[in-house]
């Protein structure tokens, strides 16, 4: 790693430590409450060894104990441990009420940045990835910061206390105390740096393995269908292996830390019993002061190997947090007007003026593309795979903005009106169909959650689903599962049919919509979407050519342009492309 990346990431370390400690300002009184219970919680742990010294120096010899003053020192201890235990439990309830609340501001956060993402974002990173951050590298996060909440308050406060209290009983002791125990931070400061690196690529290889196992169990069926289990298999051990390797490596280096703070103690311990020796010889400190001393240097030099720990930990925890803030500050989406439009409804006239988009830079898709819709025209798109039909409906919905040129809705600039006003005025169905968690109800009625039950029921009959939702145990209000295993495909893809239907849009656009049922219920279902679309400006994407017939307007798109334009009468009079592939679909001629 070069020089000056190096300290790049040494900056970003620091530029998450700020971000820290911008979501930790709204909890600040429990933060000086959880420092005020440690200085008081390390004070009375540090006036012990102050007592048990005294008590010491009342036992004088064999028969010579002053019973009253060592029954009084007991009593204090005893008075001290109890307040100790109050004050460190309290301290914890103060340090768990700030650590899970900044997980779950940070959490919030970076899911209302997965919901403002642009699409081009979601396409382009893997599910499981996203996952990882929000879940496991905020959990990682999480027990990285308790630790450092619970042991570096206390071990800050004790190492300052202990000091001050060992200039109370010998100066000259605890300048040798000083004098060694730098060290210890050299150690621990130069084993963290190495460290940081190693953990940041272990949380990026774990976030890489948990989208792998996530497109594995979306795709278990295709995995056994095909035998590609052991192909599987070999990537996952690879990935495993390298989480592993990369594991390893950070746990051993951070695994020195604490063997080599514990040596720089002993050091510590060793000097101050010698020179603590030599001073009880001399008369310069009693038996008991010695002992008070010995303990003192012990736990001034604990905290080190806590905080090395710490240290250890929060690099990981910093590592997380690094993924984490990543996505939280990823650019949304492009940001509306401050004067947009928010129209309640649309009349249907779509006019896209000269457009280009791509996807990619370096790879044209869309381009010069100029057609005029009037309000209630059914307009078909089809054409080869990957010509461009699925990108044109993510421009109309504003999903991507195009590159070059523009898209009027009413005569107004898709980028001058609300996206939430867009997406109302499209009622929307994919091949791709998608039921969230919930009841039925919910997921059919998502777009118009205030429609009566004798509305849903009549639409619901139209879409054909009333009959096999009532066979269901509880009806309506069924629960779907995660990944609406419960249902076919077919039956899924009415449930989203029924969606659009009850949600009353103003323009509709159906990609596919009928692709996974049955030819007699699509009849059905055909002569259902012909009464919603009446009126309604309606694209339709499709490649059985039998449902586009009654289109007004059949757009045949190739490599991101139109290439024929008309009715389906005029088009088979052109005998062009379209033609071609209408002809292969019914009388199997090739194209």
């Amino acid at each position: 790693m070069s020089k000056k990346n190096a300290n790049k990431q040494k900056l970003g370390q620091w530029e998450i430590i700020k971000k820290v400690l911008k979501y930790l300002g709204k909890y600040r009184k429990f933060l000086w409450a959880s420092l005020l219970l440690a200085v008081v919680s390390v004070l009375l742990t540090l006036y012990i060894p102050k007592l048990t010294g005294e008590a010491v120096d009342y036992m004088i010899d064999k028969g010579l104990v002053d019973f009253g003053g060592v029954k009084t020192i007991i009593l204090k201890i005893v008075v001290s441990a109890v307040i100790i235990g109050v004050s460190q439990w309290l301290m914890n309830l103060c340090n768990n009420k700030m650590t899970y609340d900044i997980v779950r501001d940070i959490r919030n956060d970076a899911f209302n940045k997965i919901e403002d993402l642009p699409l081009s974002y979601i396409d382009s990173h893997s599910y499981g990835s996203i996952q990882s951050r929000v879940i496991a590298d905020v959990d990682q996060f999480a027990d990285g910061l308790l630790m450092g909440f619970t042991q570096l308050f206390t071990g800050v406060v004790t190492i300052l206390g202990t000091l001050c209290f060992m200039l109370s009983v010998n100066v000259a002791i605890t300048i040798v105390v000083v004098v060694v125990t730098p060290v210890s931070f050299l150690v621990a400061g130069f084993i963290s740096k190495s460290t940081y690196k190693m953990f940041r690529k272990q949380s990026e290889i774990r976030g890489e393995q948990t989208g792998f196992i996530n497109e594995m169990i979306e795709g278990a069926r295709v995995v056994k269908a095909y035998n590609q289990k052991e192909n599987i298999m070999k990537k996952f051990d690879k990935l495993n292996d390298e989480l592993t390797e990369t594991s390893l490596k950070a746990i051993f280096f951070s695994s020195l830390t604490n063997p080599a703070t514990r040596f720089v103690n002993s050091l510590v311990y060793t000097s101050v019993g010698v020179v603590g020796a030599f001073s009880a010889i001399n008369g310069k400190l009693s038996v008991g002061q010695l002992s008070a001393f010995l303990s003192y240097s012990s736990q001034y030099t604990k905290p080190f190997n806590e905080i090395s720990g710490v240290i250890t930990e929060l690099q990981s925890a910093i590592a997380c947090a690094a993924k984490v803030f990543d996505l939280i500050e990823e650019p949304g989406q492009v940001k509306e007007a401050e004067d947009a439009l928010s129209p309640e409804k649309f009349d249907g006239n779509v006019s896209i003026n000269d457009i280009s988009f791509s996807y990619v830079p370096e790879q044209k898709l869309i381009e010069n593309f100029k057609l005029d819709v009037k309000p209630g025209q059914k307009v078909a798109i089809v054409g080869p795979t990957g010509c461009g039909k699925t990108t044109l409906i993510n421009l109309l919905m504003r999903f991507y903005d195009v590159n070059k040129g523009s898209i009027l809705l009413d005569g107004t600039d898709l980028r001058k009106l609300t996206r939430s006003s867009i997406h109302e005025g499209y009622g929307m169905v994919l091949q791709e169909t998608w039921l969230k968690t919930g009841t039925i109800r919910e997921n059919i009625t998502m777009g118009n959650p205030d429609i009566s039950e004798e509305e849903m029921i009549r639409e619901a009959k139209i879409c054909h689903i009333h009959s096999f939702i009532k066979r269901l145990p509880k009806g309506y209000d069924t629960e779907v599962s995660e990944n609406s295993e419960d249902f076919s495909q077919g039956q899924k893809q009415l449930l989203c049919i029924a969606r659009v239907m009850m949600s009353k849009p103003s323009m509709l656009i159906l990609d596919e919509a009928t692709s996974s049922i049955d030819t007699r219920t699509e009849l059905k279902i055909q002569e259902a979407f012909n009464a919603l679309m009446e009126g309604r400006t309606s694209f339709i994407v499709a490649h059985r050519l039998s449902t586009i017939r009654e289109a007004d307007i059949i757009l045949v798109m190739k490599d991101g342009n139109i290439i024929e334009q008309g009715n389906h009468d005029e088009l088979m009079k052109q005998k062009g492309f379209y033609h071609d592939l209408y002809q292969s679909q019914f009388l199997g001629k090739a194209i």
